[in-house]
């Protein structure tokens, strides 16, 4: 049986590809690098993290970045003996304009070194590359309307401009006829193509609705590629749109394969909501699932029937269990982590005797420089934990364990320094700017020196810090808001899009670069 989410925590907007037995799913990263998360299968049900492509200064680049700009929803393929991956790096995000530049780059083996990208264009965001059967290279993308109400193509929303079409090649770029060959449907916010050819027919997948509650896969078809594209009969294939009890919820953006005997798969955009003061939040963010599909009359259904995909798929192999993951030492950073924005993480961190050293940086709030190093969230209940030796001189060090989704978005617990004394401090941000604001919740506890295990323990809308210095757990402070440090926050989802994440930061607003060695980490699901 698959159990759903295929890939729990932050990985949203899937694209699925299959070469071989072997399937591959690329999710966005935002602005979380290395970006593009790459992740394995050959059943379906078990996936392994296999690759983030964009690795270094020349495929990207995010300092300044907003929260949430970056790397979105990239498109990954495989032709002529080689994959393909396509990405938007988003430089603007808020108010009318977007600054969403499109790059191409390959590479001969999934996990290898990926070239120095093509720069495609910057009309719009979520851009994919389509390979004919002839040999052609079509390269897709909404395109973004920045004018004034009315001035698009699509009246329920017209900043999403409709789907472009433009044949591509990497020697001559972009080229021909730009034709915009969808406006989309009355649900608006038309964004995601994807498109895919079967029994004479040209599929066009998009997602619909925007990434919230209202989220949709659409699915429309033509004998021609540049269209006229006909509405599946139902609009949509995949929606959780007003089914508030189902235990999936946002579903949309995904794309489509074929299992090697035939078997039609669609992956999808997902989120499982906790209740809290009436109203729901994502804890583990934007997820990925995946359903089976079979076809009637040329058009792609839902193997249970209707739209709302399940949160079981019977299968030949069955999802395992996620377990605990430790480290008592640091050759090297484990896979599952990332940091922020920086291709020069050498300035953040590095590992040495054993220890992961994270070298103090900007603050908390800065889009360029935070030796912020964590993994993802993926479980609604889970405990965390690290030991950290640090010895601050002022109250503008600081090092700790932190439960993080943006500048406006976390909790932390940190050693810090208060008229020539160490001690510990909470540090908290409730909401999204311009309502979210730093809580100090306690008075700093004075600590001795040597290292100190600070935890975390995380229940659904529930966390709360503990501190031990060797006599056992104390808890540090009063609990803290977790539905604060998720996707809804405090103001709603507006310009949320990545998820929560738990690990450890060093700062230090003084720009001496004081240094922070941890020695421990570990991540427990509870209640899976």
């Amino acid at each position: 049986m698959i159990r759903n989410p295929i890939l729990p925590g932050f990985n949203p907007d899937p694209s699925i590809c299959r070469v071989g037995d072997d399937y591959y799913i690329a999710t966005s990263t935002f602005e979380w690098f290395p970006g593009v998360q790459i992740h394995h299968s050959r059943d379906l049900a078990n996936w392994t993290l296999v690759a983030r492509p964009l690795n270094r200064a020349a495929l990207l680049d995010m300092r300044g970045n907003p929260d949430s700009g970056g790397i979105w929803a990239p498109c990954l393929s495989h032709a002529d003996g080689k994959f393909w991956l396509v990405y938007t790096d988003v430089k603007r995000l808020e108010g009318d304009w977007k600054d969403a530049h499109n790059y191409i780059t390959t590479c001969d083996t999934i996990d290898g070194d990926w070239t120095d990208p093509w720069y495609i264009n910057s009309s719009g965001f979520d851009p994919s590359l389509f390979h004919d059967d002839d040999g052609r290279k079509w390269f897709v993308n909404m395109q973004w309307n920045h004018r004034w109400a009315g001035s698009g193509v699509n009246p329920a929303n017209d900043r999403f401009d409709g789907i472009l079409l433009q044949e591509w090649t990497p020697d001559r770029g972009l080229f021909g006829p730009v034709t915009n060959i969808y406006p989309g449907t009355d649900r608006g916010l038309t964004e995601a193509p994807h498109l895919f050819r079967r029994n004479g027919w040209y599929y066009l997948t998009t997602a619909e609705g925007g990434t919230g509650y209202d989220h949709a896969v659409t699915l429309s078809r033509s004998r021609q590629i540049d269209g006229p594209y006909e509405d599946h009969p139902d609009k949509h294939v995949i929606t959780t749109q007003g089914a508030t009890d189902h235990p999936i919820q946002r579903a949309g953006h995904g794309q489509y394969v074929e299992s090697p005997d035939g078997t039609a798969w669609h992956t999808y955009l997902m989120g499982r909501p906790v209740m809290h003061d009436g109203k729901p939040f994502c804890a583990t963010g934007r997820e990925t699932g995946i359903a089976r599909c079979v076809w009637r009359d040329d058009w792609l259904y839902l193997e249970n029937g209707g739209l709302l995909p399940s949160a079981t798929v019977d299968h030949s192999a069955d999802s395992t269990p996620r377990v605990a993951l430790a480290y008592d030492r640091f050759d090297s950073l484990p896979p599952e982590f990332q940091w922020l924005r920086s291709p020069n993480p050498d300035r953040l961190f590095r590992c040495a005797d054993g220890a992961l050293i994270l070298t103090g940086r900007e603050s908390i709030g800065s889009w360029f420089e935070q030796s912020l190093v964590a993994r993802r969230q993926e479980d609604q209940a889970y405990d965390a934990a690290t030991t950290v030796d640090f010895t601050p001189t002022v109250y503008q060090q600081g090092a700790g364990l932190i439960t993080y989704y943006n500048r406006h978005k976390f909790h932390g617990a940190f050693v810090t320094c208060e008229d020539g004394q160490r001690c510990l401090t909470l540090i908290s941000c409730n909401g999204d700017w311009p309502a979210g604001h730093l809580d100090h919740p306690i008075a700093p506890v004075p600590i001795p020196d040597g290292p100190v295990t600070l935890s975390v323990q995380v229940n659904g809308a529930a966390q709360q810090f503990y501190y031990d210095m060797g006599d056992g757990p104390q808890k540090l402070g009063p609990a803290r808001d977790a539905s604060h440090v998720s996707d809804e926050g405090a103001q709603g989802e507006h310009a949320s899009f990545t998820g929560a994440f738990v690990g450890m930061m060093a700062y230090d607003i003084t720009g001496q670069g004081v240094e922070a060695r941890f020695t421990r980490f570990a991540y427990t699901p509870r209640g899976v």
